[in-house]
């Protein structure tokens, strides 16, 4: 088994008398894709915020790569990749231009156009970020988490509000980055997405963690149960239908 790249023991995280992680511990093995998955207010975007030191914790142990979140926040800054929202990018400046801004602030020269040919997004150079379909804002947003070329890069619900071309072509692309050598966190409300793309899950309610498995292990246990679907489950869906019809390349919005 590969050893762990993310250490997280007896988090807890509290505003005031709401306590919005309560005592959480995993561990996150390199190379792998580790799914956050929880309903709404669960707590897992203030355990991604914290790991990626955007969030103070108040108490417990997040020890990333070997370095300790207490003693060594900006070693950790240099390793990782954060998926920005929209607010992070300056409107007027176009995609090689945010690029070369951001690689800047890490003190590194890349070349933009390769950046950008990872996310099939060159021909989109001297666009701006305002001007992308919501499928291309979303790979920018990738792009820009692997300018400093991380050991671990976080993704917060990458594929919302993407049409399934985009979405299933971003699977593609989260993948790719892992097979390439990159240890990938991420959160999603879509469980098929998680199905097809994690390692391994951790199920987060009410800030505690209530499970940590695969995928495949945690539909086994559920089916040995006895639990059945009401509808007889086929060997495609209506997504896969609407891909296979309408092809998969990436559209404009």
């Amino acid at each position: 088994m590969s050893k762990a790249i993310i250490t997280v023991e007896n988090l807890i995280k509290k505003y005031d008398s709401f306590t919005a992680v309560n005592n959480i511990s995993f561990e996150v093995f390199e190379g792998e894709i580790f799914g956050l998955l929880g309903p709404n207010g669960a707590g897992k975007t203030t355990t991604l915020e914290i790991m990626e030191t955007l969030r103070d914790k108040t108490s417990g142990k997040v020890i990333i790569h070997d370095f300790d979140l207490d003693k060594s926040p900006d070693a950790i800054k240099h390793i990782i990749g954060v998926q920005l929202q929209a607010a992070g990018y300056y409107p007027n400046l176009n995609l090689s231009e945010l690029i070369e801004l951001f690689s800047g602030l890490y003190g590194i020269s890349v070349q933009p156009m390769e950046l950008l040919a990872k996310v099939a997004l060159t021909d989109k150079a001297k666009a701006r970020y305002k001007e992308l379909s919501g499928g291309q804002k979303q790979r920018f947003s990738i792009a820009t988490t692997l300018i400093n070329q991380p050991k671990i890069i976080f993704l917060d619900e990458p594929t919302t509000g993407l049409d399934p071309q985009a979405r299933r072509n971003l699977w593609d692309l989260i993948l790719e980055i892992r097979n390439a050598g990159t240890t990938i966190v991420l959160t999603t409300h879509y469980m098929d997405e998680a199905e097809v793309l994690c390692d391994r899950v951790a199920f987060i309610d009410a800030g505690k963690i209530i499970g940590i498995d695969t995928p495949d292990k945690f539909i086994d246990n559920l089916v040995a149960s006895g639990f059945e679907r009401k509808k007889q489950v086929k060997q495609a869906n209506l997504e896969d239908v609407f891909i296979n019809l309408t092809g998969k390349e990436w559209r404009e919005d």
